[in-house]
């Protein structure tokens, strides 16, 4: 079995949803968790402490707050949010984004 995997085409994978997020995972394991996301309008992924983790946007815009600081995300813009840092997602238009979350935190 191969270790990697390759996924053509996001737009595929990504399940839009309100209130939260219903993730795709692309890779589940004790110390690495990747998966795609998509929120509406009027949903959110609430505020919440985490492992290091990597949020890529691929589509539309929003807010992305890591412990006091609020960033505006669109697509293409990257966002790393340090090991022990609060974060959270609130989406202005439909937002799909790519997180990669690293340490044993990320794995549920």
């Amino acid at each position: 079995m191969s270790d990697h995997v390759a996924f053509p085409d996001w737009r595929t994978l990504v399940h839009y949803t309100e209130p939260g997020p219903q993730p795709t995972l692309l890779r589940d394991e004790p110390d690495l968790r990747v998966l795609i996301a998509g929120l509406e309008p009027g949903g959110r992924i609430p505020p919440h402490r985490g492992p290091l983790g990597v949020y890529h946007f691929l589509e539309g815009t929003g807010l992305m707050t890591v412990d006091d600081e609020e960033h505006a995300v669109s697509a293409g813009m990257t966002v790393i949010a340090p090991a022990g840092a609060t974060r959270a997602i609130s989406p202005n238009t439909r937002l799909a984004f790519l997180a990669v979350r690293i340490g044993a935190e990320g794995h549920r």
